[in-house]
C-alpha cells in the first residue's frame, strides 16, 4: 500500500491546443477513497489516465510532470509490476474487454500474471459471486447487456487485487439496485482492505456519502478539495455549480440551516422541526394526469425470442402517444434494449405486433421507419465515424434528404456543441460524444424519439439542460420513450414510468405513483418525504414542502 504523490502535472492531447490537464499537485495518502467530480470534459477521465501510466504512453501527447506511486515515479515502474499495483476501470467497458466469455475475461489477467490455477478459479469465484456474474460465466460477452459489460471490466481489475483502483463512472449503466452494491462494495474493499479508491462519478447521489475526500475539476484544474461533503454543498450552490446531489442541493438552495448528505440525515432533520407530529399530505399533493392523445406507436402482446432461443420479452402490450414522455426502467439484461429495437423496426416480434403511425413493423422496412422515429442507442460510438463534429450531423441530414432551415445550428446550440464542432468525435469525452450522437438524431425532428441510456457521461447540468430539450420537444408533440437507470432524472422529466422485469411488465403508471414507497427506484426527494407527504418526487415539489416548514416554524 502506497500514497499517490502528482507532481506540477500538465498535460495536451495530440493536435489540441487547450490543455487537458494544468499543473495539478495533488498527494492521496494509501487507503483514501477519493470521489473526483466535474463537468464532462473538465479531465477527470484524463487525470485517471495519467496516474495508471497510460498517458503519454498510450495516448501520446504533450506531457510534462511527475507521478509517483510511493518512491518509484510511474513511468520508471514496468508494465507488468504497474498492473499489480494499479487497476483501472475504464468509461466504456467495451474498449477495456478482449477475451469471448465473462470467465476468460475475468481470468485474463491472471493468466498474464501466470498465477497457479487453483488461485485463479478462486480468485474468479470470489468476484463473480460478488458482482452476480456467476450465472453468465459462459456467456458470449458481445451478447451482453451495457450494465453486464461494466460488471465484466470491473471483475477483471477486482480479480487483479490491486493496491489503487481507479474507476471512472463504473455505474453509469448499471441499475439502482446493481449500482449500489458495487459502490457498497468498494468501499468494504477500501475500509477492510486498505485498497485507495479514485473514483469518477456523475450520479452523486450514489456516492457522495462514501468518499472521505472530494475533489472538483474545470478546464483541467481541481479547483475545490475538501474532506466535508456538507462544504462542498455549500460551495457549489453558491458558485452555481451542479456538482451536489439533488437531496443536499435541495437543502442548500433555499438557504436551510443544516444540510444533510444522506436521506437519513435529511429525514432526521425534517422530523425534528415537525415535532413527529405533522402529516403534510392534506395540504400539498402532487400529480401529472394529463389526457392521452391517439397513440403513435401500438404494442399488442408483443413476444420475442432471440435465435438462440433465449426468450427475452413476454406479452407485452401499451401504447405511446404523441407528447407522451416514458422512461422504461428495469434490471440489467431484462429485455430494456431489446423492447426498444423492436419500436424501431431493428428486431421484428416473434409473436404479436408492433404498430408506427397505424403501420405493423413487419411490413415496412427499417429506412421508412427512421424518418419517423429517431434512435440514440446505448453506445455514441455506434454513430460517429466522420472526422469532425459537424460532418457527423450533416452525415444525417444528408442521408434522410434534410433541408437545413436553420435546424442545424440550432441543434449545435441547444446541445451546447458549437466550440466542439470542428473536433474529431473520437477524441471527445464520452459525454461529449453523447451529445453528438443525440444531435444527429434530434436533427431529423422525429415524431418519435427512442432513447436508450442517453444520459450515461453527463453531468447534473448537462442532464438538466438534457431534460429541458426533452420537454420541449415533449410540448412540441414529439413521443419520448427512454430506458434510462437514472432515478433522479426520470422523477424530474418523465409523466409515467414502466418497470420490466424478466421480460415482462410489473407496473405502468404516473411517475408519482411508480417513483414513491420504493426501496431502490425512488428519487432521493420521494425518500426524503415518505411518510410526510405522498407522490413527493421532482426538487420543486420538495422545496413547496420544506419553504412551507421553515415558514410555519420561523426557521
Amino acid at each position: 500500500m502506497q500514497d499517490i504523490k502528482i507532481k506540477n502535472l500538465n498535460y495536451c492531447y495530440p493536435e489540441m491546443k487547450t490543455p487537458a490537464l494544468k499543473n495539478i499537485n495533488l498527494e492521496i495518502p494509501q487507503g483514501q477513497f477519493v470521489l473526483l467530480v466535474g463537468g464532462s470534459g473538465s479531465g477527470k477521465s484524463t487525470l485517471l489516465r495519467s496516474i495508471c501510466g497510460l498517458i503519454p504512453n498510450f495516448y501520446g501527447g504533450v506531457y510534462s510532470g511527475e507521478i509517483y506511486i510511493g518512491s518509484d515515479e510511474i513511468h520508471q515502474i514496468n508494465r507488468r509490476e504497474l498492473t499489480q499495483r494499479i487497476g483501472m476501470v475504464f468509461q466504456d467497458p467495451e474498449s477495456q474487454l478482449v477475451m469471448t466469455n465473462v470467465e476468460e475475461e475475468i481470468a485474463f489477467g491472471l493468466e498474464n500474471l501466470n498465477l497457479p490455477n487453483s488461485l485463479m478459479k478462486r480468485r474468479v469465484m470470489e468476484v463473480s459471486s460478488a458482482l452476480s456474474l456467476s450465472s453468465y460465466l459462459n456467456n458470449f460477452i458481445p451478447e451482453l447487456s451495457g450494465g453486464q459489460k461494466q460488471k465484466t471490466a470491473l471483475g477483471a481489475v477486482l480479480a487483479m487485487q490491486p493496491d489503487i483502483i481507479l474507476l471512472d463512472e463504473p455505474t453509469s449503466q448499471l441499475d439502482p439496485i446493481a449500482g449500489e452494491d458495487i459502490l457498497t462494495m468498494i468501499r468494504r474493499l477500501n475500509e477492510e482492505n486498505g485498497i485507495t479508491v479514485i473514483l469518477t462519478e456523475q450520479r452523486l447521489e450514489r456516492c457522495f456519502h462514501l468518499a472521505d475526500r472530494i475533489l472538483v475539476m474545470d478546464k483541467g484544474e481541481i479547483i475545490f478539495d475538501n474532506t466535508s461533503p456538507k462544504e462542498i454543498a455549500k460551495w457549489a450552490v453558491k458558485t452555481k455549480r451542479s456538482f451536489v446531489p439533488p437531496l443536499s442541493k435541495l437543502f442548500a438552495e433555499i438557504e436551510f440551516y443544516d444540510i444533510p448528505i444522506t436521506v437519513k440525515e435529511g429525514r432526521r432533520i425534517i422530523r425534528d422541526v415537525c415535532n413527529n407530529e405533522e402529516n403534510l399530505n392534506n395540504e400539498y399533493l402532487f400529480d401529472c394526469e394529463k389526457e392521452s392523445s391517439s397513440p403513435v406507436i401500438e404494442i399488442e402482446n408483443l413476444w420475442f425470442t432471440y435465435p438462440n432461443g433465449k426468450e427475452v420479452l413476454k406479452d407485452i402490450s401499451f401504447n405511446i402517444s404523441s407528447g407522451d414522455f416514458i422512461v422504461l426502467m428495469g434490471e440489467n439484461g431484462g429485455g430494456k434494449t431489446t423492447l426498444l429495437k423492436n419500436l424501431n423496426g431493428l428486431l421484428k416480434p416473434s409473436r404479436g405486433k408492433v404498430k408506427i403511425m397505424g403501420k405493423d413493423t413487419r411490413k415496412i422496412d427499417v429506412e421508412q421507419i427512421a424518418h419517423e422515429v429517431g434512435y440514440l442507442s446505448q453506445d455514441p460510438n455506434d454513430y460517429l465515424f466522420l472526422p469532425s463534429v459537424e460532418e457527423e450531423i450533416l452525415f444525417t441530414m444528408k442521408n434522410l434528404g434534410i433541408d437545413d432551415d436553420g435546424i442545424l445550428d440550432e441543434i449545435i446550440d441547444r446541445l451546447q456543441l458549437r466550440s466542439l464542432k470542428d473536433k474529431n468525435p473520437r477524441d471527445l469525452s464520452t459525454g461529449e460524444r453523447q451529445r453528438v450522437a443525440l444531435a444527429s438524431i434530434l436533427i431529423t425532428r422525429p415524431k418519435i424519439l427512442l432513447l436508450d441510456e442517453p444520459t450515461r457521461g453527463l453531468d447534473y447540468e448537462l442532464k438538466e439542460k438534457l431534460g429541458k430539450i426533452l420537454l420541449e420537444l415533449k410540448s412540441e408533440g414529439t413521443a419520448i420513450f427512454m430506458v434510462a437507470h437514472d432515478v433522479e432524472f426520470a422523477a424530474e422529466y418523465a409523466d409515467k414510468i414502466i418497470l420490466l422485469d424478466r421480460g415482462s411488465i410489473i407496473g405502468f403508471g404516473d411517475k408519482h405513483e411508480m417513483l414513491t414507497n420504493s426501496t431502490f427506484y425512488s428519487p432521493q426527494i420521494s425518500k426524503l418525504f415518505y411518510g410526510l407527504a405522498d407522490n413527493i418526487v421532482t426538487k420543486e415539489e420538495g422545496k413547496k414542502i420544506l419553504k412551507a416548514i421553515m415558514g410555519n416554524k420561523n426557521i
